[in-house]
């Protein structure tokens, strides 16, 4: 079984996909890319944010530097199942994942102001209680869930691409264990794809998209999903008001 990587360094390049050009992409990739380790998985997330969305709303004005904290597991997790306690900073492009695993019901207790579970690697934990620490009133800010295909490159293991389907998220019951359902950020047809490479992408690659005239843009899942439930809130205050 491969071992659970509990650190991570690499460039994440993301662009967002119709069905039409997943398909086109998969035939042209078909010859360099093999199936991942796990090639298929559903992707549960709690992202945790102060009351006023301060990291989500730091994210998404593009600074050099900017980090979130999310619980992630894979697949709808039982509450005596393990889970993912997770720091993602990103600093001039190059992401850093920093994350332990514990029981599901002790990550939450923790996160609820219980003590820190008991965890491999310490120092990621004391990272991570010193993130939590550091923003006042960290709770609950979003789940948002998705169907990943995930791919790596047949000549290069640490080259992986991912395609993330069904993007769903919801602002009520924000815990891991009661499922992963959600309200749709996009219809069927569009996916987002993640190039993820310790360094620059080799010329295959490039030529690939390039003659498939596909190109980054720098999409957050959760970014787009906080921008639409915010012009959601504004359109029912609107309508609220303009009743009243």
């Amino acid at each position: 079984m491969k071992a659970t990587q509990l650190s991570f360094r690499r460039v994440e390049k993301k662009y967002l996909l119709t069905r039409e050009q997943y398909e086109r992409l998969r035939v042209a990739l078909r010859n360099w890319l093999e199936p991942d380790d796990y090639p298929k998985s559903t992707i549960c997330n709690v992202y945790y944010d102060t009351p006023d969305y301060l990291l989500i709303s730091r994210s998404l004005e593009k600074p050099v530097y900017k980090e979130k904290f999310r619980l992630r597991s894979y697949g709808v997790p039982e509450e005596d199942g393990k889970v993912f306690l997770e720091i993602k900073k990103k600093y001039d492009g190059v992401v850093y994942k920093r994350r332990v695993r514990a029981p599901e019901a002790e990550a939450v207790d923790y996160l609820n102001g219980g003590p820190a579970p008991e965890v491999k690697n310490r120092q990621i934990m004391n990272e991570i209680d010193w993130f939590i620490h550091s923003y006042k009133g960290l709770r609950p800010g979003m789940f948002l869930a998705y169907d990943r295909l995930a791919f790596r490159a047949k000549n290069d293991p640490d080259l992986r691409i991912t395609f993330d389907w069904n993007i769903r998220y919801r602002t009520d019951r924000m815990d891991l264990i009661y499922g992963d359902d959600g309200r749709y950020l996009f219809d069927e047809d569009c996916c987002i794809m993640e190039i993820k490479i310790p360094g620059a992408a080799p010329l295959w690659l490039t030529d690939i998209l390039s003659r498939q005239h596909i190109y980054s843009s720098p999409i957050s899942k959760y970014g787009r999903c906080y921008e639409q439930m915010m012009r959601e809130r504004h359109e029912t205050q609107e309508a609220v008001t303009n009743a009243g």
